[in-house]
C-alpha cells in the first residue's frame, strides 16, 4: 500500500523509548507501541508510537527507539540510519522470506547482527526513478537492543537453507544496477 506523509508499519512492534525525546522530565526509556512512520524530504524516517498513558508521539528520531530498557546508550542518528528520506511517498511491506533471518548491517562505523523487521521502498521521488540511485530501506532489530534502518547494500542476511557465506562477509564485485529495462 503506498502512503503519503505518514503511514502504518506492516505490523505494531512493541518498543521502548528515550523518554528524553518524549517528556519534560526524563525516566530512561519507558514502553511503547510503535505503528506508523513519517517521511519527509531530507529528513530521517519519523516513529509515530502510543504511549503507556495513551499519548500518540509522532515524528520521534529512530534512534530515540529500543527493544529493551537497558538498551547500548551510545547510540546516534547516524547508526539508526544510513540515508535521509527522499521524499513524501512511500510503501512498506513485511517479506515472508525474509521475516525473521538474521541479517548483519553496517551501521555507521561497525557492523551488527540483528534479526529482518521490514521494508520500505521510496516511491515518486526525484531519485527511485534512477536504478543508481534507488534504495529500499531495511529496518532491523539489532542484537544490541536499538533499531538500524539501512540500504541493500549494506545488509547481509542469512538463510541457513541456501546462503553458503558462513561468516557473513560482505561480498565484493556486485555491481550497482544502472539499467532502466523496457519491453518496448
Amino acid at each position: 500500500m503506498r502512503h503519503t506523509l505518514t503511514g502504518p508499519l506492516p505490523r505494531h512492534l512493541y518498543v521502548m523509548v528515550d523518554s528524553a525525546f518524549t517528556h519534560k522530565e526524563p525516566v530512561g526509556f519507558i514502553p511503547a507501541v510503535w505503528f506508523g512512520l513519517v517521511s519527509y524530504p531530507a529528513r530521517a524516517w519519523g516513529a509515530t508510537v502510543m504511549l503507556e498513558c495513551g499519548a500518540i508521539y509522532r515524528n520521534l528520531p529512530l534512534h530515540s527507539l529500543a527493544f529493551d530498557k537497558n538498551p547500548d546508550l551510545a547510540w546516534t542518528q547516524q547508526d539508526a540510519q544510513q540515508w535521509d528520506c527522499y521524499g513524501w511517498e512511500w510503501s512498506a511491506c513485511e517479506y515472508p522470506y525474509l521475516s525473521g533471518l538474521d541479517v548483519k548491517a553496517k551501521c555507521a562505523d561497525r557492523t551488527i547482527m540483528g534479526e529482518y523487521l521490514f521494508s520500505v521502498a521510496p516511491v515518486g521521488d526525484a531519485y527511485s526513478a534512477y536504478p543508481e540511485q534507488s534504495k529500499e530501506f531495511t529496518f532491523v532489530k539489532l542484537d544490541n537492543d536499538r533499531l538500524t534502518v539501512q540500504p541493500t547494500d549494506r545488509l547481509i542476511f542469512r538463510e541457513r537453507s541456501f546462503t553458503v557465506n558462513p561468516t557473513m562477509e560482505f561480498p565484493r564485485g556486485i555491481m550497482r544496477q544502472t539499467e532502466v529495462w523496457t519491453a518496448e
